[in-house]
């Protein structure tokens, strides 16, 4: 039996963790998620504003933090009273965390918030090798599942600074229990735990903007792959039955207001009522989506294009919206945690409701999945038999009322002008990968997050609030805080990177290692519990919680620059060829997802088109330019121990930003081909004037 199977698996998987940390004991529960120490919280915070803020500002806070911290004043009062609630929680951030990323976020799912991942492309012959595909995919996903249930995924360990310390595993085990309920003000974050209620025992397939129930297991016996098929095959002949099917599914991706006003609606009848719980209560959605005609969207795809190829920009559209109401827009339920989409055409990979789980912990599940069911597969293992007499598949019916179906137009309306404002570039720098860094005794993701401030910098002449999420796994029910790369040591490392800083090579490695150094020690203090941004939170949620005004230095101006993040990144590592993507945060932002091979980086680069300051594929050509020059740089002092500084005549120059060199053989600067082509390209643009950070 394949369930068996995946038992073998998981134990093979687990006994080798187990060889490499075998002193911990996994039966002792985790350590809570500390309270950090006030003060210096709040001197790291003076020091992540530093070079955001102008030094009127800073001054300001610099007061307002002494004031804050004076006996008996409010912070020592708050501080107090934070420890206290803290010793009566799991995990005393947890719920107001939650709260303040997802639940009081009001805009649309799609693009800002639900991130898209794309699996290893595939090649349908026809529709059945896509229904067939779809098939192993379900089985695969009810074998793992079986093993979630019981908790006997092998537990994840933390890869540095401590190593081999246990993870908590809660959110691996929310991914197919968990759904988001829309509300005014607020949704809510429900979990079928219950052993009250039966576990649920079908998944949600929608084809052609209509739902269907697929009951997974029928009198206790889990279907077949061959059975699975009979039924996707009756799902997709009913559906085509059905031309001007209603795309209720477009509601999720209205804002989540009206969404929640939209539900209450439906909710008045009871064909709706019961078409809801089908789908809120199912174990996961699968979207049978049409195939995507071929699309110009950048000319460094453009081989891929005449080739009748679709690029991975499309690919990850389709994940992240389905290409809005003409296309499989409505093709979607984005409430639903685990979203699969199998499109015609080969292109595969989820949409995932990001409040139950962080990136990391889904993609080491799909990772987890897609290898197995290759070994399944290619093993050719023998499943369940057959049932004999199997029910047609039950299509959900609505009744949308005129005021609802007005509801579907807005969200219809609105989705179609954000997918056309989404400007999304893929770069893949093949270079170096994560190994070079390590060759220089230096942190991949340091390395990476200090290239993507020289970025900012070269682009925009300033720095930034930047938020790179932090895991805080090695604590009960921990997600993450926020490691901040915008630094003052950041800052005098790109002045010096870009020329304004005129100093030998050799300072600048040392101003890049001192830069490196602050972020890898925030990094290490903020998974060990001592970050910046949920210590805040929790000052400000208890101050609320007890009836007290919240003080002024947790939402002054200056507070709320601090949490503008204008570069939202995060890393996300993935063995296999796929990757996942993300929206800006912010209008006038960046969404910068980041996956790290031993010889190559990918780079999925998102910001809006109606933000005049920001082009997505020009701040990857510049991140491409940075990566090159921090490696020149880095390269050139290995190879020169007497390091000496900068010379025009036969050096590395920072002109306005970018990288060149000046060679007395040809005397052409040269720089990459991906900012070359941009160059060319703004021949006639003035070049503006590099910028204080201050």
């Amino acid at each position: 039996m394949a369930t068996g199977h995946v038992r073998e698996y998981i134990k093979r998987v687990a006994s080798i963790d187990q060889e490499i940390y075998p002193k911990w004991d996994l039966t002792k529960p985790l350590p809570k998620l500390p309270v950090p120490e006030l003060h210096s919280t709040l001197q790291k915070y003076l020091t992540i504003i530093r070079p955001i803020v102008s030094t009127q500002q800073y001054l300001k806070t610099k007061a307002l933090i002494k004031e804050f911290c004076d006996p008996g004043d409010d912070g020592e009062i708050l501080q107090e009273q934070l420890k206290l609630y803290a010793e009566s929680k799991e995990n005393w951030a947890y719920n107001w965390w939650l709260d303040d990323m997802y639940m009081k976020n009001r805009l649309p799912l799609p693009i800002n918030s639900n991130p898209g991942m794309i699996f290893p492309k595939q090649h349908f012959i026809d529709r059945r090798e896509q229904l067939r595909y779809a098939t192993r995919l379900i089985s695969g996903i009810l074998d793992y599942k079986t093993i979630i249930d019981a908790k006997g995924l092998p537990i994840d360990r933390a890869r540095h600074k401590v190593k081999g310390q246990p993870l908590c595993m809660e959110q691996y085990y929310r991914l197919f229990t968990s759904y988001r309920v829309p509300g005014v003000n607020k949704d809510c974050l429900i979990s079928n735990t219950s052993k009250l209620m039966p576990e649920p025992e079908h998944i949600i397939v929608i084809c052609k903007n209509q739902f269907f129930v697929l009951d997974v297991v029928i009198n206790f016996t889990r279907l077949s792959e061959d059975d699975l098929l009979t039924q996707l095959d009756r799902i997709y002949k009913m559906a085509e039955e059905v031309t001007d099917a209603e795309p209720v599914g477009i509601l999720t991706a209205a804002y989540r207001d009206k969404w929640g006003d939209a539900r209450i609606k439906l909710m008045q009848d009871s064909t709706n009522r019961d078409s809801l719980d089908a789908i809120e209560r199912s174990i996961f959605i699968l979207c049978l989506d049409s195939s995507i005609p071929i699309s110009f969207n950048h000319q460094n795809s453009i081989d891929e294009t005449n080739l009748n190829i679709r690029d991975e920009v499309s690919l990850l559209y389709q994940m992240l919206h389905g290409f809005g109401t003409q296309q499989n827009g409505a093709n979607r339920w984005y409430d639903k945690t685990m979203q699969f989409i199998i499109s015609q055409d080969g292109a595969c990979g989820l949409c995932y409701e990001h409040s139950p789980s962080e990136g990391i912990a889904v993609v080491q599940l799909i990772e987890h999945l897609l290898r197995y069911m290759e070994e399944v597969r290619v093993q050719k293992l023998t499943r369940m038999q057959s049932i004999c007499e199997i029910p047609y598949p039950r299509k959900l019916n609505w009744k949308v009322s005129e005021e609802v179906h007005q509801r579907m137009e807005e969200a219809s309306a609105h989705i179609n002008r954000q997918i056309d404002d989404l400007d999304l570039f893929v770069l893949r720098f093949e270079k170096f990968g994560r190994d070079f860094p390590k060759s220089q005794n230096m942190s991949p993701d340091s390395f990476i997050q200090l290239a993507l401030q020289l970025t900012y910098y070269k682009v925009h002449h300033r720095l930034v609030s930047t938020y790179e999420s932090a895991s805080t796994r090695r604590f009960r029910l921990g997600r993450v805080d926020n490691i901040r790369a915008n630094s003052p040591q950041a800052l005098d490392w790109v002045k010096a990177m870009v020329g304004e800083t005129e100093v030998p090579d050799s300072e600048i490695i040392r101003l890049l290692r001192k830069a490196m150094e602050w972020q890898t020690e925030t990094m290490t203090q903020t998974i060990l519990g001592h970050g910046v941004d949920i210590h805040l939170l929790g000052l400000k949620e208890i101050a609320l919680e007890t009836g007290r005004d919240v003080p002024t230095i947790l939402k002054d101006e200056i507070f709320q620059t601090s949490n503008h993040f204008s570069l939202s990144t995060s890393q996300v590592p993935t063995t296999m060829d796929a990757m996942m993507c993300y929206g800006p945060v912010v209008p006038d932002g960046y969404g910068v997802c980041y996956n790290p091979h031993p010889d190559n980086i990918v780079v999925c680069v998102t910001s809006f088109k109606s933000c005049n300051e920001t082009t997505s594929d020009y701040f990857a050509y510049t991140l491409e330019s940075s990566f090159l020059q921090m490696h020149e740089l880095l390269v050139k002092v290995t190879e020169e121990p007497a390091v000496k500084t900068c010379s025009r005549s036969n050096s590395i120059e920072r002109r306005n930003g970018d990288l060149s060199r000046s060679d007395s053989k040809n005397g052409s600067p040269r720089r990459s081909k991906l900012v070359r082509q941009k160059r060319a390209q703004n021949t006639n643009q003035d070049t503006p004037q590099n910028g204080s950070s201050n």
